[in-house]
């Protein structure tokens, strides 16, 4: 190995150990807003990332939630409880196949939540003036990855 790329490695081992740093500080921070958010809301953060799956994606089954989550079936049956006893979700025949059940949010209480996102999504755009478009998509692509990561390990856990 020549000195140059001996120094490449290094400068990449470095990089990575900044990058595993930083995102375990982001994951930090990140799981402490929604705590605090969901908190106001007598949510637990599960709870609250259930309810932006199904903004995100409409409707799903339990068996849709197991696959996005990455939790036990068994898990998400609970989920699913305790998000409909707080009046958050209902259950709902499915559209096409009368036997199985879809969860759906309950957009009037839904919308409670929206107000505490509304200036976290300003400020996060305001921190993004830095960055050019190239860099964005970069660490969009980068979340990508490493959600589907994530995913996996959350999947490995509940098996």
């Amino acid at each position: 190995m020549t000195e140059e790329q001996s120094r490449e490695e290094q400068g990449r081992d470095e990089a990575l150990r900044d990058m595993m740093e930083t995102g375990r500080e982001h994951s930090a921070a990140t799981i402490m807003f929604h705590t605090a958010v969901s908190a106001s809301q007598g949510l637990n953060p599960t709870e609250s990332k259930t309810l932006d799956l199904l903004v995100k994606h409409g409707p799903l089954t339990a068996k849709d939630l197991v696959a996005h989550t990455g939790l036990a079936p068994a898990s998400v049956t609970g989920l699913v409880d305790r998000l409909s006893a707080k009046g958050f979700v209902r259950r709902t025949k499915h559209a096409t196949d009368k036997r199985r059940v879809t969860i759906e949010l309950n957009r009037e209480k839904i919308s409670e939540l929206a107000s505490f996102f509304d200036t976290w999504a300003k400020d996060v755009v305001a921190a993004c003036d830095e960055f050019s478009t190239e860099d964005l998509r970069t660490v969009t692509r980068f979340l990508a990855v490493m959600t589907e990561v994530q995913r996996e390990a959350a999947a490995r856990l509940s098996r």
